[in-house]
């Protein structure tokens, strides 16, 4: 261990540490969720990506491209996409390092990430890839260039300021409160003059521009659907935002609480010496002190301004700065025996996490489900596609319902059909296009949920053909039978040189139960 913190600097430590810790949670992950499936937001990434474009109705693409890129080289499976959700969170930890190492070098490096890794973030939240966590890596990236921009003034770093504040965009809308930061953060410097005097900053306002102008024409030409999406969050009233942010800060701190509570042990008695450390804190640091303060109290301002939701999972992606500052800032060294002990803490916990947390977890789901079905989507996807088969002899093309279901099918199913229910009318229920059903479609919703039952019923009096049927599907854990559920599915068969196939010529929307 000790060959290992000595070889920080020269360069194999930290990318070894990334490594292992990239492995160790995909194993948790593999086994955790070995009956569950993916989470429906990975899937619906995966879903997105398959058709690209500069925009999606809910957010914007980035999650999409991610997704779809990893699975050109990788397989379809659990295993893959888990493993792209912990990449995605380890480029995230080597771009956290990329700051850290502009104000420290050695072991100090190695106790930034090693107190993340004990936050949620990077792990828990990780695995539920969507459109916050592609933030994990985008965020750290562009503070990363934004710092050395700021410092170098040079126009190379200014273009890379530019194209990964684009990049951030292009994740979330939210990110906007990391470009409104950097601003803000420079105002705030005191070489703020020399800054705004070069070219640097208007170099990236300028590559900025172009590079999400692909986005922005696509916005310009569908309606800003993405905006719309967003603005169905500022409903709220100036009660309610009070709530919001106070559970946004709780949440925030409640995520960096041990990694807190380690540092406390480590600072000691010298924790009374952030006062001075703060007002000797350099000209670096203080630029990033004011963008982790931006960060925070733009969005809480927002909020309590606009009426607006805010939960504490979409700021995740932003506690490194808190981190870096509070390690990075303390003036005096940290003993090697703090660093070695927090290192034997995280493997610890990470062993523990995969030697008993995770089968533990596994086998309670397999007895109790998840709220979303994780644990039938491959099971529910199979038995369609087999029944599809029987009745029409030709792959499935087409799949919606429950969007959790609908998502899944299309990745499960080995037909992997189309989600076919166009975003910008997937919370509106309506029905598919004539020429939809003509090519034939099917959907799936769980029993119990009334409000897709109701929307088959509608779908069944415009198709005029079709077959509902009823299936149970049951979960399975290392060959022990789990929790049961009764999944319903409408098939409508294509039609055949105008007229429908004389095995599906007759409505057979009578209930049939299969046992899965």
């Amino acid at each position: 261990m000790l060959r290992w913190l000595d070889g920080v600097e020269a360069g194999w430590a930290v990318p070894l540490l990334i490594a292992c810790f990239v492995a160790i949670w995909t194993l948790y992950l593999a086994i955790a969720y070995a009956g569950g499936g993916l989470h429906p937001d990975t899937l619906e990434a995966w879903t997105l990506g398959r058709n690209f474009a500069f925009g999606y109705h809910k957010h914007p693409p980035l999650m999409g491209w991610i997704a779809a890129s990893w699975t050109s080289i990788f397989p379809l499976g659990d295993w893959s996409l888990q493993l792209m959700a912990m990449v995605n969170a380890g480029f995230a930890l080597y771009f956290v390092d990329c700051v850290s190492r502009q104000f420290v070098t050695g072991h100090k490096r190695i106790l930034v990430l090693l107190l993340l890794m004990v936050t949620p973030a990077y792990q828990f939240h990780a695995q539920r890839f969507n459109a916050n966590t592609v933030l994990l890596a985008a965020w750290p990236l562009a503070t990363w260039c934004f710092l050395r921009a700021f410092e170098t003034r040079s126009a190379f770093w200014a273009i890379a300021v530019g194209c990964t504040t684009a990049l951030a965009m292009v994740g979330k809308y939210y990110s906007i409160f990391l470009v409104a930061s950097f601003a803000f953060a420079a105002l705030a410097h005191p070489a703020r003059r020399a800054y705004f005097a070069s070219a640097s900053p208007w170099i990236s306002v300028v590559t900025g521009l172009a590079a999400l102008s692909p986005h922005i024409y696509w916005l310009a030409t569908t309606g800003a659907s993405t905006f719309t999406y967003a603005l169905a969050h500022a409903n709220g009233n100036a009660l309610s935002s009070l709530g919001d942010v106070k559970n946004f800060l709780l949440g925030l701190v409640a995520a960096v609480s041990v990694a807190a509570l380690i540092w406390f042990f480590i600072a000691g008695p010298r924790l009374k010496r952030f006062p001075a450390d703060f007002a000797a804190m350099s000209a670096g640091l203080r630029l990033l002190f004011h963008i982790a303060i931006g960060t925070i109290a733009l969005p809480v301002l927002t909020s309590l301004a606009a009426g607006t939701d805010l939960p504490s999972l979409w700021a995740m992606q932003g506690l490194f700065l808190f981190v870096v500052l509070v390690v990075c800032g303390a003036r005096y060294p940290i003993e090697r025996f703090y660093t070695v002990n927090t290192t034997v803490i995280v493997a610890g916990v990470a062993l523990v996490a995969v030697l008993v947390a995770a089968p533990i977890h596994a086998v309670y789901r397999n007895i109790h489900g998840y709220e979303e079905g994780r644990n039938f989507f491959a099971q529910a996807a199979s038995e369609l596609t087999r029944q599809w088969h029987e009745l029409t002899g030709q792959p499935l093309g087409a799949v919606s319902g429950d969007d959790a279901l609908a998502f899944a099918t299309a990745f499960y199913s080995p037909d992997h059909p189309y989600y076919a229910r166009p975003f910008e009318y997937q919370y509106k229920w309506g029905l598919p296009r004539k020429t939809t059903l003509d090519r034939g479609w099917a959907a799936l919703c769980f029993e119990g949920q009334d409000h897709c039952r109701r929307w088959m019923e509608w779908v069944s009096a415009r198709a005029g053909r079709f077959v509902r049927r009823e299936f149970t599907v049951q979960a399975s854990l290392w060959g022990r039978p789990g929790v049961r559920r009764n999944v319903v599915v409408l098939m409508v068969p294509p039609q055949t040189n105008g007229a429908p196939p004389e095995s599906a010529a007759q409505d057979l929307s009578a209930s049939k139960r299969s046992p899965q």
